[in-house]
């Protein structure tokens, strides 16, 4: 037997079929969606990942901030 054909309740399926035709789908899922556009110019995030989120910042305080909060060391 072929191991590119298998068997499911006694009828014959191809893989490279199957395949094929869940491609095909996919495929004209997303040419249905579309795209939209973004509402505003977007910019690259350059700060390190910890600081790109609240809870990172909380978390991790940057060497600097204490001198943000009038001095005084946390």
């Amino acid at each position: 037997m072929n191991t590119d054909v298998f068997l499911i309740d006694g009828r014959a399926h191809s893989w490279r079929a199957l395949c094929e035709h869940r491609r095909k789908q996919l495929e004209a899922v997303r040419k249905a969606q579309g795209t939209q556009g973004a509402l505003f110019e977007l910019h690259e995030d350059h700060r390190p990942e910890p600081e790109r989120t609240a809870a990172g910042r909380y978390s991790e305080p940057g060497l600097l901030d204490w001198q943000q909060d009038g001095g005084r060391i946390p």
